[in-house]
């Protein structure tokens, strides 16, 4: 199963589950894929920034990709982050992780490029380290400090292998109708969008032609049916059922923290065994985890999808 321009849906971006003392949790690693693939996930994503993929060694990505990779046994695509300083690492994993079953991987720009033809040749030379695969091109401006304009993602788009994009510049729904704009112009080869942010923009972004969303809210299930309101044309039931969630949304959301309280929603919900992240990393406090569990019990109450 290869990922192509048509891809849509939810694509959730798991964590890396990790036991108390550090060590990849492979069996909540098995857990969790069922779980994502019971909530209706299109596809899944690993090894992104929430991933913790820098805190792990080579060896130890290689195999929790194929940990993930066996347990979905081709049922959805699975996107592989291989974003690295060097090439020479990113063609290795994006290697591995397209013979063990893959459906693609995902790249973004290295910090410190300057200039637009900086970045778009820097994309191209990544394009030919990961040779055939198809790639995902994240656009994150938050996280790396590198801004992607429009024209350069429409260059960059002449690449057939580029057959989706993960739009996470924020203000960011204005480029998405520009983007879809051009395509329809015929001026650009059409390529998946899907949104990212945590989901906080989720209804926004599908009004504004986004294909779907790739995001690691602790809740996929309504990520899955708010998408499927949407393109019913329910706009007032997705928007209902989106704001119920937006207080956890937001509190996932929180810089520096974020991952923690992400990690502590699935151990909650049974996902995970445990919350633990790989040093160095936050750890919430009690009154921190006190006030995830009032939402995650507000929740549950009005949400029959919420399970605790």
């Amino acid at each position: 199963m290869q990922l192509d321009m048509n891809a849509r849906g939810v694509f959730v971006i798991a964590p890396t589950p990790f036991a108390p003392d550090g060590a990849l949790d492979l069996a909540s690693t098995d857990r969790m894929v069922e779980a994502y693939l019971a909530a209706g996930a299109s596809g899944l994503t690993i090894l992104g920034i929430m991933g913790e993929a820098p805190k792990l060694d080579a060896a130890e990505a290689v195999e929790f990709t194929a940990c993930v990779l066996r347990r979905v046994g081709g049922r959805v695509p699975v996107v592989v982050g291989v974003s690295s300083p060097g090439f020479a690492s990113m063609r290795a994993l994006a290697r591995s992780a397209m013979e063990a079953g893959a459906a693609g991987v995902m790249i973004a720009p290295t910090p410190g490029l300057r200039g637009d033809e900086a970045v778009v040749s820097y994309i191209a030379q990544a394009a030919v380290a990961v040779g055939d695969a198809p790639y995902v091109l994240q656009d994150y401006p938050q996280a790396n400090g590198i801004f992607m304009s429009v024209e350069m993602i429409r260059r960059m788009a002449e690449d057939p292998r580029l057959v989706m994009l993960k739009a996470e510049d924020w203000p960011g729904l204005d480029k998405i109708t520009a983007l879809r704009r051009l395509s329809e112009e015929g001026r650009m080869r059409r390529i998946s969008i899907l949104g990212g942010l945590g989901g906080q923009f989720l209804p926004e972004e599908l009004a504004r032609g986004a294909d779907g969303i790739m995001t690691g809210y602790g809740v996929p299930e309504m990520l899955v049916r708010v998408c499927e309101l949407m393109a019913k044309g329910e706009r007032e039931a997705a928007q209902d059922l989106f704001d119920l969630h937006l207080p956890l949304i937001r509190t996932e959301l929180q810089p520096g923290l974020g991952l923690a309280v992400r990690k502590y929603v699935l151990m909650r919900r049974g996902i995970i065994a445990s919350d633990a992240l790989r040093a160095p990393g936050p750890k919430l406090s009690a009154e921190t985890r006190a006030e995830v569990d009032y939402l995650l019990g507000r929740l549950a109450a009005r949400d029959p999808a919420v399970t605790l």
